[in-house]
């Protein structure tokens, strides 16, 4: 599973986003949107891509929202599905 995740990797210089999470009493509120958007806003700063890998599918439209793309779902034998994700620089 490593070595496909580390094979997705965008080998260009970019803001990789590797966790965003929201206590389970606190979601619904927005407030993942706001920590990714605050995340972007520094992407965009910098005019770099963003890439993530989305471990939970139901995130992916969060994600797609934010101008990322699926790249590809890698999974092994016995594992959730992981979809990397990348964001072109803005």
């Amino acid at each position: 599973m490593l070595g496909e995740m580390e094979s997705h990797h965008p080998t260009e210089p970019c803001w990789y986003l590797p966790l965003i999470g929201v206590d389970p009493h606190h979601q619904g509120r927005g407030i993942g949107a706001e920590l990714m958007k605050y995340a972007l806003d520094r992407c965009d700063e910098q005019h770099l891509p963003a890439y993530l890998e989305s471990s939970n599918p139901a995130n992916i439209s969060l994600y797609e929202r934010h101008g990322f793309e699926v790249t590809a779902r890698i999974q092994t034998e016995t594992s959730p599905p992981m979809h990397p994700m990348y964001r072109p620089a803005r």
